[in-house]
């Protein structure tokens, strides 16, 4: 499917979604009440980010997203490099330096009254909007007070936590398990006890030093993926495996990884302070974190020239 010029800057100031293979405002980004992507779940995505106009890690994005495609049955009608383009292509036209830059795939319609999704025409969108935090500038700076849920992850062996997916029930009840005990997020665990993850961030714990992070039952989150890099390079010692209840309460230093903020330090466990508060571990993942923004390996600028 060919896809339109690219987009003048800021065509549609603040934000812009490609859908039904044109560029076009979000006022327009409308999903069909009986696509299965909206009844069923049944649709995959992926979430790049922009940063001083530039995507970071684009590539590794469109990898899971690729990849995420072929193991649930789904096709884009778009090439790698035109996938790239129309990604491009948002960002520019919404006008935006720092962005939040969302691929979408759903499962779309089936003929009326079938029940086979082989019968649905895949869907396609894409949009672009100002970067999006998980934590307030003010609350990362007061310290994030993260709740650890008793509610368990969705199996993997039912979902494929490595496919983005928006089965997110468990994660927004645990939600409301951290408000009703005045706490600000939440993670959730295993059927074994362990901690997984939490709503769209991948956790981390230090003890003397070193980094613990699950292994399994998570999203293989792209920050959690540099953090991962990032100690090896720094010579932080790492081991990711089980990561225990009790090793995350007892943790020196706990933070968050995310596409939204990068790398978040914990202040409170259920209440608790974490007195090396943001710790220096954590500060040093961190400042390596924003760091390699500015690394030409990173980076994909984008073109904000005159247009087409």
């Amino acid at each position: 499917m060919p896809i339109p010029a690219t987009p003048p800057v800021g065509q549609f100031d603040g934000g812009c979604v490609f859908i039904d293979g044109a560029y076009a405002p979000l006022s327009e980004a409308k999903v069909s009440l009986f696509d299965w992507g909206f009844t069923r779940s049944d649709v995959t995505y992926d979430v790049a980010t922009t940063w001083k106009g530039s995507f970071f890690r684009l590539d590794a994005h469109m990898d899971r997203f690729f990849n995420s495609l072929q193991k649930m049955h789904l096709a884009i009608p778009y090439s790698r490099a035109e996938l790239r383009e129309i990604l491009h292509g948002c960002v520019r036209a919404g006008g935006l330096q720092d962005g939040y830059v969302a691929m979408v795939c759903t499962r779309g319609v089936p003929p009326r009254g079938a029940r086979d999704p082989r019968l649905a025409q895949n869907r396609f969108y894409a949009y672009a909007l100002p970067y999006v935090w998980i934590a307030s500038r003010e609350k990362q700076l007061a310290g994030i007070d993260l709740h650890i849920s008793e509610r368990q992850r969705i199996s993997p062996a039912s979902v494929d936590p490595t496919v983005k997916n928006y089965h997110w029930i468990d994660l927004v009840q645990s939600m409301f398990d951290a408000y009703d005990r005045g706490h600000d997020t939440s993670c959730v665990v295993d059927a074994e006890g362990n901690v997984t993850e939490g709503p769209g961030f991948n956790v981390f714990a230090v003890k003397d030093g070193q980094v613990f992070t699950a292994d399994w039952g998570v999203l293989e989150g792209i920050s959690r993926r540099t953090v991962l890099e990032l100690c090896g390079t720094l010579g932080i010692p790492l081991r990711v495996g089980p990561l225990s209840v009790d090793a995350l309460r007892g943790a020196d230093e706990v933070f968050l990884t995310s596409s939204g903020g990068g790398v978040l330090p914990i202040g409170k466990i259920d209440g608790q302070a974490l007195p090396p508060f943001p710790g220096l571990v954590t500060t040093r993942l961190h400042d390596g974190y924003w760091a390699l923004h500015d690394d030409p390996a990173y980076k994909d600028p984008v073109d904000y020239g005159s247009g087409a």
